[in-house]
C-alpha cells in the first residue's frame, strides 16, 4: 500500500508537488489540521517522504509554491516546510540531544517494567478510540497525518504514561519519512521537553473536531506530567562544510539524506564514478528501507544521466569499500551532500580518520538553504519564523 501512496521517484515527487500547489494557500491554511482518514482527500501535501530524502528540496518546494501564491497567502505551508529546516538546524547545534535520545531509548527498552503495555500500544490494542486506529495505520501504511502524530504522542505520554523515547522509536521504526531531527524533537515538544514547560495535551473535543467526528476517545489525560529530562548542552556553532575541489578527481557518494545530487553538484569531468548508498543500517524500519531502495534505483538512473559516469548502488556503506572504489576510480576526494545529525553522520564521523590515512578527503557540501537558515535555529521556532521573509528574499 505504501508504494501506491508514495511512489519512490523524483518524477512522482514533482508530480505530487505540482498537484498540491493550487491548494497551497487558503485551502492548506484552513484544512491542514483536519485528518479525514486513510485514502481520503485532504488539504496536506503528503510531500514528507520526498522532502525527508530530498528527492525534492525545501527550497524547490517553497519556490514552486511562491511562484503561484504570495508569501502571506502561502505562509502556513512555507512555515510547515521550514519547521523541518528548523528542527534540522536546532539538532545540528545540539547533537548531544540525539545521543541522549538513543541512550534513553535503549535504557527504557531494557528497564521499563510494563513491556505488555508497550506491545499493546504498538499493536493498537489499548482500547482507546483513534489511538489504536493510528497505531495500525502507521504500521500498515508508514504514514500518519501530522495532527494524528501529535495526538498519538500525547496519548502515549500523558494518558498511557509510556516513555516518550519508546514512542519516538516506534515512529522511527515505521514512518516512511522517519527522520532523526523532526521525529525526536517533535516528540520532545509534545512531552514538554523541547520548549521548557510547554506540553501538547490531546483532548476529546479537538480530536473529534479535526477527524470530522470519526473519533472521540474518552478518558484522556487532563493534565500533563512532564517526564524527566537531561540537561541540553549549550548550542555549538554549525559545523563547517567545505566545497569540493573541481580540479581533483572525485567519487560522488549519494546517501538517503540527499537523493538529488544533480541539483547540488554541477556535472564535471572530474567526477569519475558515483555510488548510491542504500544501506539499511542508516534507516530504521521496513517502510523507509523499501522506499529508499526504490528511490535509490531512481537516483542511480538520474545520476548516471546527469554526470555521465559509472554509477552503482551500495547495499552496505563501508569505509573499506569506499577506499577501494575511490582508488579504482583514481579519486582523491569523495564528495557528498552534508549529512545532518543522524545515522549517516555517525558513519561519516567513523570513516573520516580511515579515509585520511589513505589520502582521501571526505567533502560534505551543504546546501545554501541550510547555510542560510540553520544558524537561526538558536532558540524557539517563533524567533526563527521572524527571519523567514528576509532569508527567502536573499535566496531568491
Amino acid at each position: 500500500m505504501m508504494n501506491d501512496v508514495f511512489p519512490a521517484s523524483r518524477n512522482a515527487a514533482r508530480a505530487r508537488l505540482a498537484q498540491f500547489i493550487p491548494g497551497a494557500g487558503q485551502n492548506y491554511a484552513f484544512g491542514r489540521n483536519t485528518d479525514p482518514g486513510p485514502g481520503q482527500p485532504s488539504a496536506v501535501s503528503k510531500l514528507s517522504p520526498y522532502l525527508r530524502y530530498r528527492m525534492i528540496t525545501e527550497q524547490e518546494a517553497a519556490q514552486a509554491v511562491l511562484e503561484q501564491h504570495s508569501l502571506p497567502a502561502a505562509e502556513k505551508f512555507i512555515q510547515e516546510i521550514l519547521w523541518r529546516t528548523y528542527w534540522k538546524g536546532w539538532l545540528e547545534m545540539r547533537p548531544s540531544v540525539w545521543t541522549q535520545f538513543q541512550e534513553e531509548r535503549d535504557r527504557q527498552r531494557d528497564s521499563f517494567p510494563n513491556a505488555r503495555a508497550i506491545r499493546n500500544a504498538e499493536a493498537g490494542q489499548t482500547g482507546i478510540e483513534g489511538f489504536d486506529d493510528w497505531a495500525r495505520e502507521l504500521v500498515e501504511t508508514g504514514y500518519l497525518h501530522n495532527h494524528a502524530r501529535m495526538w498519538f504522542a500525547s496519548i502515549w505520554i500523558f494518558t498511557l504514561r509510556l516513555p516518550w523515547a519508546l514512542g519516538a522509536d516506534f515512529f522511527l521504526r515505521h514512518l516512511v519519512d522517519a527522520d532523526a531531527a523532526s521525529n525526536t524533537l517533535s516528540w520532545r515538544w509534545v512531552a514538554g521537553l523541547q520548549t521548557a514547560g510547554k506540553t501538547y495535551l490531546a483532548t476529546t473535543d479537538n480530536i473529534a473536531r479535526y477527524t470530522n467526528g470519526r473519533f472521540a476517545p474518552k478518558g484522556l489525560a487532563t493534565t500533563a506530567v512532564i517526564p524527566p529530562d537531561l540537561t541540553v548542552a549549550n548550542p555549538r556553532p554549525i559545523p563547517f562544510a567545505a566545497q569540493w575541489d573541481r580540479q581533483k578527481p572525485a567519487l560522488l557518494l549519494v546517501t538517503p539524506d540527499d537523493l538529488n545530487p544533480e541539483s547540488l553538484f554541477a556535472p564535471s569531468a572530474s567526477i569519475k564514478a558515483a555510488f548510491i548508498a542504500a544501506d539499511a543500517s542508516t534507516l530504521w524500519g521496513d517502510n523507509a528501507r523499501g522506499f529508499v531502495a526504490t528511490a535509490s534505483r531512481d537516483a542511480a538512473e538520474r545520476v548516471n544521466t546527469a554526470f555521465q559516469c559509472p554509477t552503482d548502488i551500495l547495499d552496505t556503506l563501508n569505509v573499506e569499500t569506499l577506499i577501494t572504489q575511490a582508488k579504482q576510480a583514481g579519486a582523491e576526494q569523495i564528495i557528498t551532500a552534508y549529512a545532518p545529525v543522524g545515522p549517516v553522520a555517525d558513519l561519516f564521523a567513523k570513516f573520516s580518520p580511515r579515509l585520511e590515512q589513505e589520502g582521501i578527503t571526505l567533502v560534505q557540501t551543504r546546501r545554501s538553504w541550510d547555510e542560510k537558515f540553520w544558524p537561526h535555529a538558536t532558540k524557539g521556532f517563533f524567533p526563527f519564523k521572524e527571519k523567514i521573509p528576509k532569508i527567502l528574499g536573499e535566496i531568491g
